[in-house]
């Protein structure tokens, strides 16, 4: 269910997988805290508008450890190539940089249509002032 390459983030570094349902399709919530007595992950259930418990969802599958943001740092003047998007090559602004708590670093790159998008799956990342080649 995960896609190679993407870099996820939140805020307690835990993300719960579920495998779907008949009428829900697989997904994954970002775990926002813990239950103080049992323990267990709880996450942002959208239809009882609270916090509910991984283990209370038929389909939930498991908890994969992933990536804290430690901090954000600007852009720089960097740029993300992908070679064939669509067709096409694409080179997007790096608007930022998220800093994992594990020290990598994701850009955080800016779509023609203006929204964000931070996979970090680029093919390249061209310094400022750097030209494909």
């Amino acid at each position: 269910m995960r896609m190679p390459g993407v870099d996820y983030f939140t805020e307690t570094g835990w993300m719960a997988f579920f495998s779907g349902t008949e009428t829900a399709v697989g997904r994954q919530r970002g775990v926002e805290a813990w239950h103080p007595t049992t323990g267990a992950a709880l996450i942002v259930d959208p239809e009882r508008g609270g916090l509910r418990p991984v283990t209370d969802f038929e389909d939930f599958s498991h908890l994969e450890r992933v990536h804290r943001i430690a901090g954000v740092v600007p852009g720089g003047g960097w740029r993300a190539h992908w070679e064939d998007e669509g067709g096409a090559p694409l080179t997007q602004p790096v608007l930022a940089w998220f800093i994992s708590s594990q020290g990598g670093a994701t850009p955080v790159t800016v779509e023609p249509n203006g929204d964000t998008d931070s996979s970090g799956t680029a093919d390249r990342l061209l310094a400022p002032g750097q030209e494909l080649r």
